[in-house]
Protein backbone atom coordinates (compact mmCIF):
# COMPACT_ATOMS: atom_id res chain seq x y z
CA UNK A 1 0.00 0.00 0.00
CA UNK A 2 1.15 3.58 -0.22
CA UNK A 3 2.68 5.35 2.74
CA UNK A 4 0.84 8.47 2.78
CA UNK A 5 2.20 11.70 4.79
CA UNK A 6 0.71 13.15 7.60
CA UNK A 7 0.08 16.50 5.58
CA UNK A 8 -0.77 15.30 2.11
CA UNK A 9 1.73 17.58 0.26
CA UNK A 10 4.58 16.34 -2.71
CA UNK A 11 7.29 18.40 -4.24
CA UNK A 12 6.99 18.12 -7.84
CA UNK A 13 10.57 18.41 -9.58
CA UNK A 14 9.71 21.00 -11.82
CA UNK A 15 9.83 24.75 -10.21
CA UNK A 16 7.27 26.14 -8.44
CA UNK A 17 4.81 23.53 -9.12
CA UNK A 18 3.83 20.70 -6.07
CA UNK A 19 2.23 17.39 -6.26
CA UNK A 20 -0.87 17.15 -3.55
CA UNK A 21 -2.19 13.85 -2.79
CA UNK A 22 -5.58 13.49 -1.27
CA UNK A 23 -7.78 10.51 0.30
CA UNK A 24 -10.83 10.27 -1.15
CA UNK A 25 -13.83 7.66 -1.54
CA UNK A 26 -14.91 5.78 -4.48
CA UNK A 27 -18.67 6.11 -4.42
CA UNK A 28 -20.14 3.27 -6.30
CA UNK A 29 -24.16 2.77 -6.17
CA UNK A 30 -25.00 -0.95 -4.58
CA UNK A 31 -27.59 -2.81 -5.46
CA UNK A 32 -29.99 -4.94 -3.35
CA UNK A 33 -28.30 -3.41 -0.02
CA UNK A 34 -31.11 -1.14 1.31
CA UNK A 35 -32.29 -3.90 3.48
CA UNK A 36 -35.66 -4.58 3.25
CA UNK A 37 -36.79 -2.64 1.19
CA UNK A 38 -34.51 -4.15 -1.13
CA UNK A 39 -33.12 -0.99 -2.70
CA UNK A 40 -29.77 0.47 -3.37
CA UNK A 41 -27.01 1.80 -0.95
CA UNK A 42 -23.77 3.87 -1.89
CA UNK A 43 -20.66 2.45 -0.87
CA UNK A 44 -17.39 3.96 -0.37
CA UNK A 45 -13.73 2.29 -1.18
CA UNK A 46 -11.01 4.43 -0.20
CA UNK A 47 -8.83 6.12 -2.80
CA UNK A 48 -5.93 8.45 -3.95
CA UNK A 49 -6.09 11.16 -6.46
CA UNK A 50 -2.53 12.85 -7.29
CA UNK A 51 -2.91 16.18 -8.93
CA UNK A 52 0.49 16.77 -10.67
CA UNK A 53 1.97 20.28 -11.39
CA UNK A 54 0.24 22.23 -8.90
CA UNK A 55 1.64 25.89 -9.28
CA UNK A 56 2.17 27.06 -6.14
CA UNK A 57 2.89 30.96 -5.05
CA UNK A 58 6.26 32.97 -5.41
CA UNK A 59 6.08 32.97 -1.20
CA UNK A 60 5.65 29.05 -0.85
CA UNK A 61 9.05 26.63 0.29
CA UNK A 62 9.26 23.94 -1.80
CA UNK A 63 11.58 22.49 0.53
CA UNK A 64 9.18 21.95 2.92
CA UNK A 65 6.85 19.79 0.95
CA UNK A 66 7.85 15.73 0.97
CA UNK A 67 8.36 13.85 -2.57
CA UNK A 68 5.49 11.69 -3.53
CA UNK A 69 6.82 8.39 -4.34
CA UNK A 70 4.65 6.03 -6.21
CA UNK A 71 4.29 2.30 -4.84
CA UNK A 72 7.53 0.65 -5.46
CA UNK A 73 5.38 -2.32 -6.60
CA UNK A 74 2.50 -2.05 -8.20
CA UNK A 75 -0.96 -3.29 -6.34
CA UNK A 76 -4.08 -4.08 -8.66
CA UNK A 77 -6.31 -3.43 -5.28
CA UNK A 78 -5.14 -0.05 -5.37
CA UNK A 79 -7.16 2.81 -6.36
CA UNK A 80 -4.75 5.82 -7.37
CA UNK A 81 -5.61 7.94 -9.82
CA UNK A 82 -3.03 10.55 -11.41
CA UNK A 83 -3.83 13.52 -13.11
CA UNK A 84 -1.62 17.01 -14.42
CA UNK A 85 -3.24 19.80 -13.38
CA UNK A 86 -2.25 22.16 -16.40
CA UNK A 87 -5.05 22.49 -19.17
CA UNK A 88 -7.66 23.65 -17.54
CA UNK A 89 -6.42 24.46 -14.67
CA UNK A 90 -8.15 23.83 -10.70
CA UNK A 91 -8.84 27.36 -9.65
CA UNK A 92 -7.54 28.15 -6.58
CA UNK A 93 -5.62 24.85 -5.93
CA UNK A 94 -3.39 26.11 -4.12
CA UNK A 95 -6.09 26.22 -0.88
CA UNK A 96 -5.34 22.21 -1.15
CA UNK A 97 -1.83 22.56 -0.34
CA UNK A 98 -2.19 22.99 3.88
CA UNK A 99 -5.11 22.06 4.10
CA UNK A 100 -4.84 18.54 6.07
CA UNK A 101 -1.77 20.89 7.76
CA UNK A 102 -4.30 23.31 9.20
CA UNK A 103 -6.76 20.32 10.48
CA UNK A 104 -8.90 21.45 7.74
CA UNK A 105 -10.91 18.39 6.51
CA UNK A 106 -10.92 17.90 2.19
CA UNK A 107 -13.83 16.11 1.05
CA UNK A 108 -13.19 14.11 -1.63
CA UNK A 109 -15.70 11.92 -3.46
CA UNK A 110 -14.89 9.98 -7.08
CA UNK A 111 -17.34 8.19 -8.56
CA UNK A 112 -17.97 6.61 -12.33
CA UNK A 113 -19.24 8.87 -14.66
CA UNK A 114 -21.49 8.31 -18.31
CA UNK A 115 -21.64 11.42 -20.22
CA UNK A 116 -24.91 11.96 -21.46
CA UNK A 117 -25.83 9.80 -24.92
CA UNK A 118 -22.84 7.60 -24.63
CA UNK A 119 -22.37 3.79 -23.62
CA UNK A 120 -20.46 3.28 -20.74
CA UNK A 121 -17.10 1.76 -21.99
CA UNK A 122 -13.78 1.44 -20.38
CA UNK A 123 -11.70 3.45 -23.22
CA UNK A 124 -11.89 6.07 -22.38
CA UNK A 125 -13.68 5.43 -18.96
CA UNK A 126 -14.71 9.00 -17.17
CA UNK A 127 -14.57 9.98 -13.62
CA UNK A 128 -16.39 12.57 -11.40
CA UNK A 129 -14.52 14.23 -8.45
CA UNK A 130 -16.24 16.56 -6.24
CA UNK A 131 -13.52 18.43 -3.70
CA UNK A 132 -14.15 21.07 -1.28
CA UNK A 133 -12.71 22.41 1.88
CA UNK A 134 -14.05 22.37 5.19
CA UNK A 135 -14.29 25.78 6.23
CA UNK A 136 -13.06 27.41 3.04
CA UNK A 137 -14.89 28.94 0.05
CA UNK A 138 -13.47 26.01 -2.15
CA UNK A 139 -15.55 23.62 -4.12
CA UNK A 140 -15.32 22.07 -7.80
CA UNK A 141 -16.59 19.27 -9.79
CA UNK A 142 -14.18 17.81 -12.00
CA UNK A 143 -14.52 15.25 -15.22
CA UNK A 144 -11.62 12.70 -15.50
CA UNK A 145 -10.72 10.91 -18.93
CA UNK A 146 -8.62 7.79 -18.56
CA UNK A 147 -5.45 8.62 -20.96
CA UNK A 148 -4.36 5.76 -23.48
CA UNK A 149 -0.99 4.18 -23.05
CA UNK A 150 1.04 1.02 -24.54
CA UNK A 151 -0.02 -2.16 -22.84
CA UNK A 152 1.73 -5.24 -23.30
CA UNK A 153 1.33 -8.54 -21.30
CA UNK A 154 3.06 -7.19 -17.69
CA UNK A 155 0.16 -4.44 -17.75
CA UNK A 156 -2.06 -4.68 -14.75
CA UNK A 157 -5.47 -3.98 -14.21
CA UNK A 158 -7.10 -2.07 -11.87
CA UNK A 159 -9.32 -5.25 -9.97
CA UNK A 160 -12.20 -2.83 -9.20
CA UNK A 161 -12.46 -0.89 -12.00
CA UNK A 162 -11.31 -2.94 -14.61
CA UNK A 163 -8.89 -0.69 -16.22
CA UNK A 164 -5.21 -0.93 -17.48
CA UNK A 165 -2.50 0.20 -14.60
CA UNK A 166 0.54 2.38 -15.83
CA UNK A 167 3.66 1.40 -15.36
CA UNK A 168 3.91 2.55 -11.39
CA UNK A 169 0.37 1.29 -10.83
CA UNK A 170 -1.59 4.41 -11.17
CA UNK A 171 -4.66 5.12 -13.46
CA UNK A 172 -3.29 7.98 -15.86
CA UNK A 173 -6.59 10.51 -16.25
CA UNK A 174 -6.63 14.45 -17.32
CA UNK A 175 -8.90 16.82 -16.65
CA UNK A 176 -11.12 18.08 -19.72
CA UNK A 177 -14.07 20.09 -18.13
CA UNK A 178 -15.04 21.55 -14.24
CA UNK A 179 -17.77 23.60 -12.73
CA UNK A 180 -16.22 25.67 -9.89
CA UNK A 181 -17.48 28.37 -7.25
CA UNK A 182 -15.24 30.32 -4.85
CA UNK A 183 -18.01 30.73 -1.86
CA UNK A 184 -19.89 28.08 -0.56
CA UNK A 185 -22.61 30.28 1.33
CA UNK A 186 -23.26 34.13 0.85
CA UNK A 187 -25.48 36.51 2.97
CA UNK A 188 -27.44 39.50 1.25
CA UNK A 189 -30.18 42.02 2.77
CA UNK A 190 -33.14 41.87 1.78
CA UNK A 191 -33.99 44.12 -1.42
CA UNK A 192 -30.43 44.45 -1.95
CA UNK A 193 -28.09 42.73 -4.39
CA UNK A 194 -26.13 39.92 -4.85
CA UNK A 195 -23.89 37.84 -6.85
CA UNK A 196 -23.48 34.08 -7.13
CA UNK A 197 -20.15 33.09 -8.15
CA UNK A 198 -19.98 29.75 -10.49
CA UNK A 199 -17.59 29.07 -13.77
CA UNK A 200 -16.39 26.36 -15.68
CA UNK A 201 -13.27 25.56 -17.61
CA UNK A 202 -12.89 22.80 -20.49
CA UNK A 203 -9.70 21.41 -22.33
CA UNK A 204 -8.40 23.12 -24.74
CA UNK A 205 -10.04 21.27 -27.90
CA UNK A 206 -13.61 22.59 -27.26
CA UNK A 207 -16.11 19.68 -25.87
CA UNK A 208 -19.24 20.56 -28.04
CA UNK A 209 -19.65 24.88 -30.30
CA UNK A 210 -22.36 25.43 -27.33
CA UNK A 211 -22.52 25.93 -23.47
CA UNK A 212 -25.95 24.98 -21.73
CA UNK A 213 -26.52 26.92 -18.26
CA UNK A 214 -29.36 26.48 -16.04
CA UNK A 215 -29.77 28.11 -12.64
CA UNK A 216 -32.10 26.73 -10.20
CA UNK A 217 -33.29 27.30 -6.93
CA UNK A 218 -34.22 24.53 -4.31
CA UNK A 219 -36.29 25.74 -1.15
CA UNK A 220 -38.22 23.80 1.67
CA UNK A 221 -38.84 20.69 -0.66
CA UNK A 222 -39.89 22.97 -3.83
CA UNK A 223 -37.69 23.67 -6.79
CA UNK A 224 -37.89 26.27 -9.76
CA UNK A 225 -35.89 27.17 -12.79
CA UNK A 226 -34.25 30.66 -12.45
CA UNK A 227 -32.56 30.95 -15.51
CA UNK A 228 -31.54 29.22 -18.32
CA UNK A 229 -29.27 30.13 -21.30
CA UNK A 230 -27.73 29.11 -24.74
CA UNK A 231 -24.30 30.30 -25.95
CA UNK A 232 -22.75 29.67 -28.97
CA UNK A 233 -19.24 29.69 -28.47
CA UNK A 234 -17.69 30.72 -31.82
CA UNK A 235 -20.46 33.83 -31.38
CA UNK A 236 -19.45 37.02 -28.62
CA UNK A 237 -23.25 38.44 -29.30
CA UNK A 238 -25.48 35.22 -29.75
CA UNK A 239 -26.67 34.39 -25.68
CA UNK A 240 -30.76 33.75 -25.58
CA UNK A 241 -32.53 33.41 -22.18
CA UNK A 242 -34.74 30.69 -22.83
CA UNK A 243 -36.50 30.59 -19.87
CA UNK A 244 -36.24 32.35 -16.39
CA UNK A 245 -39.10 33.01 -13.81
CA UNK A 246 -37.67 35.49 -11.91
CA UNK A 247 -36.94 38.88 -12.46
CA UNK A 248 -33.74 40.83 -12.50
CA UNK A 249 -31.55 38.16 -12.37
CA UNK A 250 -28.49 37.76 -15.51
CA UNK A 251 -25.31 36.27 -16.62
CA UNK A 252 -22.98 38.31 -18.10
CA UNK A 253 -22.72 36.60 -22.04
CA UNK A 254 -19.42 38.53 -22.30
CA UNK A 255 -17.62 37.16 -19.26
CA UNK A 256 -18.74 33.72 -20.22
CA UNK A 257 -17.27 33.72 -23.42
CA UNK A 258 -14.22 35.48 -22.17
CA UNK A 259 -13.40 33.68 -18.72
CA UNK A 260 -16.23 30.77 -18.30
CA UNK A 261 -17.84 32.99 -15.72
CA UNK A 262 -21.55 32.24 -15.46
CA UNK A 263 -22.41 33.67 -12.30
CA UNK A 264 -25.90 34.89 -11.76
CA UNK A 265 -26.69 38.59 -10.34
CA UNK A 266 -29.71 39.21 -8.62
CA UNK A 267 -31.53 42.26 -8.15
CA UNK A 268 -33.68 43.63 -5.28
CA UNK A 269 -33.92 40.46 -3.55
CA UNK A 270 -37.19 38.89 -1.37
CA UNK A 271 -37.33 36.65 0.90
CA UNK A 272 -38.21 34.33 -1.44
CA UNK A 273 -35.32 33.84 -3.25
CA UNK A 274 -34.36 32.35 -0.22
CA UNK A 275 -32.38 28.74 -0.19
CA UNK A 276 -30.05 26.65 -2.65
CA UNK A 277 -28.85 27.54 -6.07
CA UNK A 278 -27.60 24.91 -8.36
CA UNK A 279 -25.50 26.13 -11.24
CA UNK A 280 -25.13 23.58 -13.72
CA UNK A 281 -23.20 23.76 -16.98
CA UNK A 282 -23.64 21.65 -19.98
CA UNK A 283 -21.21 20.87 -23.29
CA UNK A 284 -22.03 18.48 -25.35
CA UNK A 285 -22.48 14.95 -23.48
CA UNK A 286 -21.13 16.48 -20.14
CA UNK A 287 -22.63 18.21 -17.34
CA UNK A 288 -21.24 19.26 -13.93
CA UNK A 289 -22.87 21.66 -10.97
CA UNK A 290 -22.12 23.51 -8.37
CA UNK A 291 -24.12 24.39 -4.78
CA UNK A 292 -24.41 27.59 -3.06
CA UNK A 293 -26.63 28.70 -0.30
CA UNK A 294 -28.23 32.02 -0.43
CA UNK A 295 -28.98 33.61 3.12
CA UNK A 296 -31.20 36.72 3.18
CA UNK A 297 -31.38 38.72 6.49
CA UNK A 298 -32.35 41.88 7.16
CA UNK A 299 -31.20 43.97 10.73
CA UNK A 300 -34.08 44.32 13.04
CA UNK A 301 -35.40 47.40 14.23
CA UNK A 302 -35.28 47.46 18.14
CA UNK A 303 -37.16 50.57 20.18
CA UNK A 304 -38.76 50.49 24.07
CA UNK A 305 -42.27 51.15 24.81
CA UNK A 306 -40.74 54.21 26.55
CA UNK A 307 -38.86 57.29 26.46
CA UNK A 308 -38.69 57.88 30.06
CA UNK A 309 -39.50 55.35 32.97
CA UNK A 310 -40.17 57.03 36.06
CA UNK A 311 -40.79 54.50 39.54
CA UNK A 312 -43.99 53.96 40.39
CA UNK A 313 -44.21 53.21 44.48
CA UNK A 314 -47.70 52.28 44.37
CA UNK A 315 -48.17 50.00 41.13
CA UNK A 316 -46.02 47.58 39.39
CA UNK A 317 -45.60 48.88 35.07
CA UNK A 318 -44.40 47.29 31.73
CA UNK A 319 -41.75 47.82 29.80
CA UNK A 320 -41.92 46.42 26.29
CA UNK A 321 -39.02 45.82 23.91
CA UNK A 322 -40.28 45.79 20.28
CA UNK A 323 -37.80 44.22 17.76
CA UNK A 324 -39.57 45.18 14.39
CA UNK A 325 -38.89 43.94 10.52
CA UNK A 326 -35.89 41.16 10.85
CA UNK A 327 -35.09 38.25 9.10
CA UNK A 328 -34.35 35.04 9.53
CA UNK A 329 -37.06 34.20 12.41
CA UNK A 330 -34.21 33.15 14.73
CA UNK A 331 -34.07 35.94 17.38
CA UNK A 332 -33.27 36.37 20.99
CA UNK A 333 -34.52 38.62 23.71
CA UNK A 334 -33.34 39.36 26.96
CA UNK A 335 -33.25 41.66 29.72
CA UNK A 336 -30.92 43.04 32.13
CA UNK A 337 -30.79 45.23 34.85
CA UNK A 338 -28.12 47.26 36.98
CA UNK A 339 -28.64 48.75 40.07
CA UNK A 340 -26.58 52.33 40.43
CA UNK A 341 -24.06 50.79 43.26
CA UNK A 342 -23.33 48.10 41.15
CA UNK A 343 -20.73 47.65 37.74
CA UNK A 344 -21.92 44.62 36.09
CA UNK A 345 -25.15 44.10 34.99
CA UNK A 346 -27.59 41.19 36.36
CA UNK A 347 -30.33 39.07 34.25
CA UNK A 348 -33.77 39.74 34.54
CA UNK A 349 -34.62 36.72 37.32
CA UNK A 350 -37.70 36.94 35.56
CA UNK A 351 -37.30 37.15 31.37
CA UNK A 352 -41.69 38.30 31.73
CA UNK A 353 -43.54 37.44 28.29
CA UNK A 354 -43.19 37.51 24.26
CA UNK A 355 -45.82 38.34 22.12
CA UNK A 356 -46.56 36.37 18.89
CA UNK A 357 -44.40 36.32 16.12
CA UNK A 358 -46.10 38.17 13.36
CA UNK A 359 -44.85 38.24 10.06
CA UNK A 360 -45.53 40.96 7.14
CA UNK A 361 -46.61 41.13 3.71
CA UNK A 362 -42.57 41.42 3.16
CA UNK A 363 -42.06 38.26 5.04
CA UNK A 364 -39.92 40.07 7.28
CA UNK A 365 -41.08 39.13 11.42
CA UNK A 366 -41.75 41.34 14.73
CA UNK A 367 -41.72 40.16 18.03
CA UNK A 368 -41.96 42.02 21.32
CA UNK A 369 -40.89 41.25 25.03
CA UNK A 370 -42.25 42.75 28.17
CA UNK A 371 -41.36 43.05 31.60
CA UNK A 372 -42.37 44.07 35.05
CA UNK A 373 -41.04 47.18 36.80
CA UNK A 374 -41.77 47.07 40.47
CA UNK A 375 -41.16 49.02 43.24
CA UNK A 376 -38.23 46.57 44.31
CA UNK A 377 -35.87 48.52 41.93
CA UNK A 378 -34.59 51.47 42.84
CA UNK A 379 -33.93 54.68 40.78
CA UNK A 380 -31.00 55.07 39.05
CA UNK A 381 -31.07 51.67 37.73
CA UNK A 382 -30.22 51.05 34.30
CA UNK A 383 -32.49 48.67 32.52
CA UNK A 384 -31.05 47.40 29.02
CA UNK A 385 -32.80 45.16 26.40
CA UNK A 386 -30.60 43.05 24.78
CA UNK A 387 -31.47 41.57 20.91
CA UNK A 388 -29.21 38.91 19.25
CA UNK A 389 -30.14 38.12 15.73
CA UNK A 390 -28.52 36.60 12.76
CA UNK A 391 -28.05 39.56 10.70
CA UNK A 392 -25.85 41.31 13.67
CA UNK A 393 -22.43 40.93 14.34
CA UNK A 394 -22.76 42.20 17.81
CA UNK A 395 -26.10 41.77 20.25
CA UNK A 396 -27.39 45.21 20.08
CA UNK A 397 -28.58 46.69 23.26
CA UNK A 398 -31.04 48.92 24.26
CA UNK A 399 -31.25 51.02 27.77
CA UNK A 400 -33.43 53.41 30.02
CA UNK A 401 -32.26 54.89 33.21
CA UNK A 402 -35.12 54.46 35.93
CA UNK A 403 -35.90 57.58 37.24
CA UNK A 404 -37.35 59.35 40.81
CA UNK A 405 -40.98 59.68 41.38
CA UNK A 406 -41.76 63.34 40.93
CA UNK A 407 -43.73 64.72 44.57
CA UNK A 408 -47.24 64.64 44.09
CA UNK A 409 -48.73 67.36 42.49
CA UNK A 410 -51.09 68.15 45.06
CA UNK A 411 -48.80 69.44 47.24
CA UNK A 412 -46.52 71.05 44.71
CA UNK A 413 -49.96 73.34 44.24
CA UNK A 414 -50.08 73.42 47.62
CA UNK A 415 -46.52 74.87 48.58
CA UNK A 416 -46.92 77.20 45.54
CA UNK A 417 -49.97 79.05 46.80
CA UNK A 418 -48.32 79.18 50.97
CA UNK A 419 -45.49 80.97 48.85
CA UNK A 420 -47.28 83.27 46.58
CA UNK A 421 -49.60 84.19 49.68
CA UNK A 422 -46.36 84.96 51.69
CA UNK A 423 -44.70 86.77 49.46
CA UNK A 424 -47.85 89.83 48.83
CA UNK A 425 -48.17 89.99 52.65
CA UNK A 426 -44.50 90.52 52.90
CA UNK A 427 -44.98 92.93 50.35
CA UNK A 428 -48.53 94.96 51.32
CA UNK A 429 -47.09 94.92 54.98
Amino acid sequence: MIELQSCFLCLSAADGVADVVLSCSLVEEGVGMGGMGGGSLFSRTPATLVLRDVPVGPDESLDTLTPFVPPSVPDPDLILFENKVSSPDIPNAGMLLHADCNEQEVMCEISRYTPRGLQESSDPAYFMVSLSVEGLDFSTSLILQTLPFDKDQTTLTQSKLNLPLSQSGTLLTKVIFLVFSDINSVSAPLRGDVLLNCGFKQEETPLAPEVGLEWRLQHRGRGRKVLETKTKLDDTEEATVVHGERNGSSVDAALLLSEGNVSMSLTRLKVVDEGTYICTVNLGHFHAQQVIQLHIIQLPQVSLSAEKLVLNKNSPQTLSCHCAKYYPLDVQMEWFFLPPTETDPKLFPNQGSLSSHRQHGDGTFTLSSHVTIDQSFSPGTKITCRVTHPALDDPLHISIVLESPQPDSYWWVLGFLVVTVLFFYQVMK
